[in-house]
């Protein structure tokens, strides 16, 4: 995981250019790409350049600088999927606001509307927000994201369109830190544990606490983090508990023989730490066609609405502090509930997480995420796929609520949380969602 960004590491601009010839630059910025709908009255977004400057690296911006933070987020700084929505929704964020000035702020902006006379290289604009932002949160990478960036803005002719975009770029990134400077993150909370039943307690083999600052961050649109509260998990005596218990206790455990080759495949493909969200959220931008500004808007809402519902599943998770199903079923014989039975020597399929079942952050992650895709192209049956490096597969869905109500089986099947969990935690993200879409990002 990062450490702390510094307050100093906050107002590092960027580096001078390097002397020397530059390589020249192609068009960047394409115009077409099919019309995108949205839900609540959003309109289709641009798809035209927002900058006319010739001269840029190949290939949409946005996207590139997405793999880059996904290198330093994930492949340098291993941070978990509870914490890399927030770093990602920073950088995109500041992304969005940029090219959304330059293209003379058809939407709301996220946090900022830098000056801009639609004269800018976008490029320039895009590269400098998400390096700024990524040096804020990753001081230790300042060297390799420094080298980074200043390879990006070679291939940029110089001038005053990309001088100018630096600094809108620049005004994006100042904005997006302030905002996010003592926002709670990486606070020093720590989840209430308990011995009773129903209660909490670290989980093996890591026997870990980890993420409890998660639920008291400031979110980045929703105006706290109480907002779509839940009432909870069932009663441990219910018909409604003892069904999910043993349920998860018949699919969910390493040796079952009860769940399907398919469910183990995709247990373990959504279990995949490196979040199969980052490819898919590329891939459809570039299969869609979308132009700089509807990429930039669509990775921000996506990334924004995961961090946001982040807050609210996390504070639900300090609310409720229920525990996971590797302690429930072990310890059944203890829940009051005459139809369960305990297995002392049950072990789930996938390693629980550091952190309490209800509600699943993955399912408010993933409910969030589909939501978006579905509001923002305005259809739910767009193909996609994604590879998993833990399952060594790629899996195929012809639309998003697919996708979504697989996750929901999937985090049972894996063994790592009861089927309540995950049903109120995509609904979560689902209202995340459209309470962003109504209060930023839309047409003004």
């Amino acid at each position: 995981m990062s450490t702390r960004a510094s307050e100093s590491s906050a107002q590092r601009r960027p580096p001078p250019r390097r002397s020397g010839e530059r390589k020249p630059g192609r068009t960047l910025l394409r115009a077409g790409g099919a019309a995108v709908l949205a839900v609540l009255l959003l309109a289709a977004p641009v798809a035209a350049p927002a900058s006319a400057a010739p001269g840029a690296p190949d290939g949409n911006p946005v996207v590139t600088w997405d793999l880059h933070a996904e290198r330093a987020v994930w492949d340098v700084a291993r941070q978990p999927p509870y914490v890399t929505g927030r770093s990602f929704a920073v950088v995109h964020g500041a992304v969005y606001d940029a090219v959304n000035a330059i293209a003379g702020t058809p939407y709301a902006p996220l946090i900022s509307a830098p000056r801009a006379t639609g004269r800018e290289s976008v490029p320039a604009a895009v590269a400098t927000a998400a390096y700024r932002t990524l040096d804020w949160m990753f001081p230790a990478q300042h060297a390799d994201l420094t080298a980074t960036y200043q390879a990006y803005l070679d291939e940029i002719p110089d001038g005053r369109a990309e001088r100018d975009g630096i600094a809108v770029g620049s005004r994006a990134a100042d904005a997006m830190i302030a905002n996010r400077t003592g926002d709670g993150a990486y606070g020093d909370r720590t989840w209430t544990q308990g011995t009773a039943p129903g209660q909490w307690r670290p989980t093996p083999p890591t026997f870990a606490q980890d993420g409890a600052w998660v639920g008291y961050t400031r979110p980045f649109v929703l105006p706290s983090a109480d907002l779509f509260r839940t009432a909870g998990p069932p009663a441990l005596t219910s018909r409604a508990y003892a069904r999910e218990l043993n349920e998860v206790k018949d699919l969910g455990g390493i040796d079952s023989t009860k769940r399907t080759a398919d469910q183990t495949e995709a247990a373990i493909w959504w279990h995949d730490r490196r979040l199969t969200i980052w490819e898919i959220r590329r891939q459809l931008a570039t299969a869609q066609r979308l132009g700089t500004l509807p990429t930039a808007r669509l990775f921000a809402l996506v990334n924004t609405s995961i961090a946001d519902s982040a807050v609210i599943c996390f504070a639900e998770k300090d609310r409720w502090s229920f525990w996971r199903p590797v302690t429930a079923v072990r310890l059944a014989d203890t829940d009051g509930n005459p139809a369960t039975h305990g297995d002392p020597d049950w072990t789930p399929l996938a390693i629980t997480p550091p952190h309490p079942d209800f509600t699943s952050g993955h399912a408010c992650s993933t409910g969030s995420v589909t939501s978006a895709f579905r509001a923002f192209f305005g259809r739910d049956d767009i193909p996609f796929s994604a590879y998993s490096a833990d399952a060594g597969t790629r899996r195929h869905y012809t639309s998003f609520s697919q996708a979504r109500d697989e996750l929901i089986g999937a985090r049972v099947w894996a063994g790592v949380h009861f089927r309540s969990a995950d049903v109120h935690g995509t609904r979560i993200g689902e209202q995340t969602t459209a309470y962003l879409l109504k209060h930023a990002f839309y047409r003004t």
